[in-house]
């Protein structure tokens, strides 16, 4: 089986990967309003809706001026779209003292660069808070969505016991070079999303089909 060293020797460069998120966002506030809406739904979907969510609420504050039922009729076709909507008004409000700068500037404040602090706001697990710190600040966080979740079982790098994305996690952090944290999520997730596929994986072109002995390659 593939081992999680040899696996990201190959793939980004085997599959010329071009390793960041797909979300759209403008700034630190959007990206993590995208992330809370991508929870069981595909970043495709929810790039469908936020350019025009985020033109008219890239802030805190914006995102308040548009209200819950504002909100509702932009992501109204992401699935859960009632229970993320009043997340981000929470999580708007919880922001809305730091909203003072230009809406492309955005930022966190420091504190929330702590993940402990980060789940501290309202819609942000563990899973979501890795996947923001990952991508905003480099932190060598793994967030553990389906892919991840799928792929670490496929390769035998996580047993039936890993059955929570917290406890696939910690495996993960102990079995993948630590040099490749910071980018374990990003790769996984497109490898998982175009190549090693759930039901149909397209091992004719897989840089690492050789080493890889899942019982139902195709």
């Amino acid at each position: 089986m593939i081992t999680p060293q040899r696996f990201f020797e190959i793939v980004p460069n085997g599959l010329n990967m071009n390793i960041r998120t797909e979300l759209y966002s403008i700034n630190e506030f959007t990206f993590a309003v995208a992330v809370i809406l991508s929870a069981q739904a595909t970043d495709k979907k929810v790039n469908e809706v936020t350019p025009a969510l985020f033109r008219i609420a890239p802030t805190p504050r914006k995102m308040l001026e548009l209200g819950i039922d504002g909100l509702k009729k932009h992501i109204r076709v992401i699935s859960f779209f009632n229970n993320k909507a009043k997340n981000i008004i929470a999580l708007s409000e919880r922001l809305a003292e730091f909203d003072n700068m230009e809406n492309a500037q955005w930022v966190f404040p420091k504190k929330y660069h702590d993940r402990v602090e980060l789940m501290k706001l309202p819609g942000i697990g563990q899973k979501t808070a890795n996947v923001i710190m990952n991508v905003l600040w480099a932190a060598p966080n793994i967030g553990v969505d389906t892919h991840v979740f799928r792929l670490s079982h496929r390769y035998g790098w996580v047993d039936d016991s890993a059955n929570t994305p917290e406890r696939v996690e910690s495996e993960l952090l102990k079995k993948i070079p630590k040099k490749y944290h910071a980018i374990t999520n990003h790769v996984m997730v497109l490898f998982g999303r175009y190549t090693c596929t759930a039901l149909r994986p397209k091992c004719d072109g897989c840089p690492i089909s050789k080493y890889c002995n899942f019982k139902q390659k195709y």
